[in-house]
């Protein structure tokens, strides 16, 4: 039985006059991997912030286990607990070491006592192959290392929902893989994930549902098999084809 974590009803978001989301309609299940592809400019970046409220929509629903988190008296501190965010530029804080950066935000957002948040750290950070860098300052880091710790630093909050909004796409080549090794770690222990991405072979790989986006609105979803193997729509077809000659060239 589906469990409904994220419900998205008729979301729209323009900024002035550029209507850059077109009546979304959205559902995040527990325990499911869903990854959204699409061309740069289609809206799939604004969805991730939107769901998060770093974007507030200018119509439409949003609900988080059955509650609209858009209502006036609704919690937006308490509701961000519960997503954990990987960004594509890691935004760590760069006067923190590794382990501080996984500590901060237990003990100042959650309350968690020191001992505890330190133990919870610990244990992502070496979840991510990161815990022998525990007191490395992030200058001293490659980019597929701030961003694993990135995903430690968020995992650390135990969010029932991770969302990723492009993670390798800052990285050089040759570290894309590692990040996204952990990603696909994360993705069979049975974490909730979104994860916006141009890596065609890993959405293809670790999701149980691929949405495409083009021009502000879901295009087509389905499974990997349905989306990569037998698109139904002209414009899924042609991103695809296009994308996917690229990656071969």
């Amino acid at each position: 039985m589906t469990e409904p974590i994220i419900e998205i009803n008729h979301l729209k978001k323009s900024f002035g006059d550029n209507v850059v989301l077109k009546d979304i309609d959205f559902t995040v299940n527990k325990g499911e991997v869903v990854s959204i592809i699409g061309s740069s400019g289609s809206g799939k970046s604004t969805l991730l912030r939107c769901i998060n409220l770093l974007e507030t929509p200018t119509s439409g629903e949003i609900h988080y286990r059955g509650a609209d988190v858009l209502q006036k008296n609704y919690s937006l501190t308490k509701y961000r607990t519960h997503l954990g965010m990987v960004f594509q530029s890691f935004n760590l804080f760069n006067n923190l070491n590794v382990l501080e950066n996984c500590v901060t935000g237990q003990t100042t957002v959650l309350k968690r006592n020191r001992d505890a948040a330190t133990k919870t750290a610990i244990a992502h950070l070496e979840k991510v192959g990161m815990g022998a860098f525990q007191n490395a300052m992030p200058a001293q880091l490659s980019g597929g290392q701030k961003q694993r710790v990135a995903i430690a630093r968020a995992l650390s909050m135990d969010p029932d929902v991770m969302l990723f909004d492009e993670p390798t796409s800052a990285l050089d080549p040759e570290m894309v893989g590692e990040v996204l090794k952990t990603m696909k770690d994360l993705a069979t222990s049975g974490l909730t994930m979104v994860i916006v991405t141009h890596e065609m072979a890993f959405a293809r790989d670790v999701s149980d549902r691929v949405i495409f986006m083009d021009q502000g609105v879901i295009a087509e979803e389905g499974t990997p098999e349905e989306i990569f193997g037998n698109p139904k729509e002209a414009r899924t077809k042609e991103f695809l084809h296009r994308v996917l000659a690229e990656e071969t060239e």
